[in-house]
């Protein structure tokens, strides 16, 4: 062909198209120290505490999205679409005090986007010394107290890009202290209502215990009314939320989470806890909403005879995604750690369970087991269970795992339907009773109750599909 012609040839145009977005992209604008330095002059912070963002700020950069190899090919933020997100700016609300207790509950914390809404305390924990409060109400009272608690990232785990990024850039939070020598035997509850569309929320937790203290806590995460009806079109929402756990010795600690967030969140959770001497960390999580969840818990038994018992479980529906990691690192002598995951996923969801125990050369006598299992209600529903085993010291109790991923298992159908039961009930059961470790572990009545109703509604609101698989292709 000539030039002439090829001048004369009709010009074509080329649709533009989006930028494809990569698995482990991370699409939040706002991540500079421009915006660190502007949210710490905000709330007029000392110098520590920007120099500790910072910090943070370079340990997010630096490090990448997955630094264990055995997991980074299960980094999927693809349903992630977060670049109109805005964090919402600190209030330094000190959270109105409320007189009205729920039934059965020692304190209560409500906290939205805008901060800490009310805060109601019995007599019974007020006279023992328990201090529930926003982080600014602890910098403010005691800046001392404040800065021993936050300053180096608390419990955060230092590899973890995210948790690093909460470190940075969190405008608010709570502190709940329990002194030495005191046993609540009424719970804690912290409640948060988020999911304003197109907002950004990052925030910490603080659980300090003294020696020989106990407290059971209940975290709720639920859709606030600002959220509204979720669609195709609602802009995302995004929550970062910490919980740091410094625990004293012959201290015990029993938390138990509830997540039910709005299909238009993105949640990144991080959880971490040293656990002392003879010190006892229960954990029972279940997650139910947002359309993604990262979820990451770190536990670091330091004193001899320090425990954690660790439950997790997973409903999933539609397209939602649950990446769930656990790391329990053993270093004193005689530690123990049984941590168990499950998964029930139908529709299109996914879910990836991944795990490490690690047993150091100085933790004698260990006694660890990690379980992480899958139960397939759909022929489209994925589960990936990767738990893993790193061990330098060969005087162990015991240091096992187990894993499994597959369908409802056929002779447990066969028998309760021999029992009378039809087969879409049978399921129900098997499906429910399932999950019912994290249920039974919720230390308060109310919120086992709340727990069972939601667990039913998403059994009910897939139940009428043709989709629940007897085996899974």
């Amino acid at each position: 062909m000539s030039a002439a012609e090829g001048a004369a040839a009709p010009a074509t145009t080329t649709p533009s198209r989006a930028a494809r977005q990569a698995p482990a992209d991370l699409t939040l604008a706002f991540i500079d120290e421009a915006h660190v330095r502007d949210l710490s002059a905000a709330i007029a912070e000392p110098d520590w505490l920007l120099a500790d963002r910072l910090e943070g700020l370079r340990a997010f950069e630096a490090l990448p999205i997955e630094n264990n190899q055995l997991y980074t090919s299960y980094i999927d933020l693809r349903n992630a679409h977060l670049g109109g997100v805005r964090p919402v700016p600190p209030t330094g609300r000190p959270g109105e005090d409320c007189d009205e207790l729920p039934e059965g509950v020692g304190a209560i914390a409500q906290i939205d986007e805008d901060g800490v809404c009310a805060v109601a305390m019995s007599d019974e924990a007020r006279a023992a010394g328990l201090i529930l409060e926003p982080l600014l109400q602890t910098r403010a009272r005691d800046p001392e107290t404040f800065r021993r608690l936050l300053e180096g990232g608390c419990a955060l785990p230092e590899n973890d890009k995210l948790a690093q990024m909460t470190r940075a850039l969190w405008s608010d939070g709570i502190l709940l202290h329990v002194p030495s020598g005191v046993r609540l035997e009424l719970p804690v509850v912290l409640r948060w209502t988020v999911g304003r569309p197109g907002t950004a929320l990052l925030a910490r937790t603080i659980l300090s215990l003294g020696d020989d203290a106990e407290v059971s806590v209940v975290e709720e995460q639920l859709s606030g009314e600002a959220a509204g009806s979720v669609s195709a079109e609602t802009p995302q929402a995004f929550y970062a939320g910490t919980t740091e756990v410094k625990i004293g010795q012959g201290s015990t600690l029993s938390f138990a989470g509830l997540q039910d967030l709005g299909l238009n969140q993105i949640a990144f959770q991080h959880r971490s806890a040293v656990v002392g001497k003879a010190s006892t960390v229960h954990w029972a999580l279940a997650q139910l909403g947002s359309r993604v969840v990262r979820s990451r818990i770190d536990n670091r038994l330091e004193g001899d005879g320090a425990t954690v018992e660790q439950a997790e479980i997973v409903f999933g529906s539609s397209d939602q995604l649950f990446d769930l990691t656990s790391y329990t690192r053993h270093v004193g002598r005689d530690t123990t750690g049984n941590l168990l995951s499950k998964g029930a996923l139908g529709d299109r969801s996914r879910a990836y369970l991944k795990g490490m125990i690690a047993i150091e050369r100085s933790a004698h006598g260990t006694d660890s087991f990690l379980g992480e299992f899958g139960m397939l209600l759909s022929r489209q529903a994925r589960s990936v269970a990767i738990p893993s085993l790193e061990i330098d010291q060969p005087d162990c109790r015991r240091a096992a795992h187990a894993s499994s991923v597959g369908p409802i298992d056929e002779s447990q159908l066969f028998y309760l339907e021999s029992r009378g039961l039809d087969a879409e009930e049978a399921r129900k059961f098997i499906v429910l009773g399932y999950l019912e470790p994290v249920v039974a572990r919720m230390p308060l009545e109310s919120a086992r109750e709340h727990l069972r109703d939601l667990l039913e509604a998403k059994w009910q609101a897939r139940s009428g599909r043709p989709e629940i698989a007897a085996s899974v292709a």
